[in-house]
């Protein structure tokens, strides 16, 4: 499933109409953003989760996304249920995002 770029215009409708979503926040100038962003693409294609929505927002434009999941640090990722926040990790390792992600069907 491709990765779907969000702002704070359409995040709240993203978590609407999506059961499950994943958001990892980025910033342009944040290097270990760039480097996971294959790794975040690799995880959508995973059939695993094939019933979760992969969401990048870019931390610095979106302070509305960013606030709903209290982003303290780049690369930050969040899983949301249901529309509300579910839990989050401030990572650059793939096993810590997969594990996140994870707790959406536990």
């Amino acid at each position: 499933m491709a990765v779907i770029k969000a702002t704070d215009n359409d995040f709240n409708e993203i978590l609407s109409s999506n059961e499950k979503v994943v958001v990892k926040y980025y910033a342009d100038w944040c290097g270990n953003c760039r480097l996971f962003s294959p790794k975040f693409k690799r995880l959508s294609d995973d059939e695993l989760f094939a019933n979760t929505a992969f969401v990048d927002v870019n931390a610095e434009n979106s302070p509305e996304a960013r606030k709903m999941a209290g982003v303290t640090n780049l690369p930050f990722f969040a899983v949301f249920k249901g529309g509300q926040l579910l839990d989050t990790v401030a990572a650059s390792k793939e096993e810590a995002v997969r594990n996140l992600i994870l707790k959406l069907d536990a």
